[in-house]
């Protein structure tokens, strides 16, 4: 298979979902643009509690992920919903995405009379992008254009023995059509990140990595942490992973074999076809965050002990190596590899069934995490609010 089944937007790129995104641009329009969304099929909101009282960079980054989010492909329209004397205002949320020519709206609390009006008003806006969005159909589009996050959370042994190994081989396969993988979490590269960085573009590309790796141990020795004291976690230990070397070593199995492209910041789109690493904290919910920003049609997510967590606006598939984990909780584990352990499937199987997986949940087909409505969302910051 060379193609999925998307929705092509007017700026060329392709989604895999045609979500209609409210988008609060401060925590105090939260409520309200949830309301907005509220039981409107196709629908979703971001608990977004950010937007006034940032700092420096923090500033920055909030916006560039916002934005990110409605310049998703995986999103027909958005609205914006503001408060009116906050910091980021929603109109410049707005104006960041108007040029992917998708339907953007702003609405804000203080200028439409209170929050009654506000929902009024929005879920007026966003009916009518709803009735538009389901104009669309689904057509044929190459793989070449799948831009694929990857990530582990509640890791453990069979981790980097099995699953993160089997999205290797997917992501491979993927890499062999033209897409795109993203590859992140910088403090679990910390004692493998020499071994990535040896398969970089360029020389530029290695030193770029390493240096994201050396930010990240720099800051957490100034804060006074050992980072390899909170890294594992203890839910890892308890999984049988020892050390943060160990857990790297897993880490970087997810990327496959091909070559490294590029370092991009946290929210950024990549910039070149290929394997991509997106500098972000470890946070799973922090990082999915910013992969989806990134432009991240659909993710794979490996896990030992399970997780329940999802995207507003990216699908995202559950692995798992641990036949007890996916057993107790089927209603979250999407695919099953733990025969690769038990010498029972090969790697490149393995991998082959995510990979096909992958091309039907591109299709339409709902995840887990879908279907149980696990719409989760952080912004990563530096500094604390003022």
């Amino acid at each position: 298979m060379t193609d999925f089944l998307g929705y092509r937007r007017a700026d060329g790129r392709a989604g895999t979902r045609n979500t209609v995104l409210v988008i609060p641009s401060v925590g105090c329009s939260q409520e309200a643009a949830r309301s907005i969304a509220r039981g409107l099929k196709g629908a979703v909101y971001l608990p977004n509690i950010l937007g006034c009282g940032q700092m420096g960079e923090d500033r920055l980054t909030v916006k560039r992920t916002l934005t990110g989010f409605g310049l998703n492909p995986n999103v027909f329209g958005v609205l914006v919903v503001g408060l009116g004397c906050e910091e980021l205002v929603a109109e410049k949320i707005a104006e960041g995405i108007r040029p992917s020519g998708k339907p953007v709206e702003a609405v804000v609390i203080q200028d439409a009379g209170g929050r009654r009006k506000t929902i009024s008003t929005g879920r007026r806006i966003v009916k009518e992008m709803l009735a538009e969005a389901a104009s669309l159909r689904r057509e044929p589009i190459p793989l070449s254009e799948l831009i694929l996050g990857t990530e582990c959370g509640g890791s453990d042994f069979t981790s980097g023995l099995s699953s993160n190994p089997a999205v290797g081989s997917a992501c491979d396969m993927l890499l062999g059509e033209g897409g795109t993988v993203i590859l992140s979490e910088t403090p679990e590269l910390i004692g493998a990140e020499h071994i990535l960085a040896r398969r970089a573009r360029t020389r530029k590309v290695s030193i770029r990595l390493l240096a994201a790796v050396a930010w990240w141990e720099k800051r957490a020795i100034e804060a006074g942490q050992n980072i390899r004291e909170g890294n594992p976690s203890p839910g890892n230990i308890a999984g049988g992973i020892t050390t943060l070397e160990e857990k790297s070593l897993g880490c970087i199995y997810k990327a496959g074999t091909g070559p490294l492209q590029e370092v991009i910041p946290y929210g950024t789109c990549p910039s070149k076809k290929g394997l991509v690493f997106m500098d972000t904290p470890a946070h799973d919910i922090e990082q999915l965050t910013g992969m989806a920003a990134g432009g991240a049609q659909i993710v794979l997510f490996t896990t030992g002990r399970g997780t329940p967590i999802g995207s507003p606006i990216a699908p995202v598939i559950k692995i798992t190596g641990n036949r007890n984990t996916y057993l107790k909780l089927k209603e979250h584990m999407d695919i099953d590899v733990s025969r690769v352990l038990e010498g029972k499937e090969g790697l490149t199987d393995a991998g082959k069934r995510i990979f096909e997986e992958m091309i039907r949940v591109a299709s339409g087909k709902p995840t887990k995490a879908e279907r149980l409505g696990q719409n989760d969302f952080c912004i990563f910051k530096l500094n604390p609010n003022i």
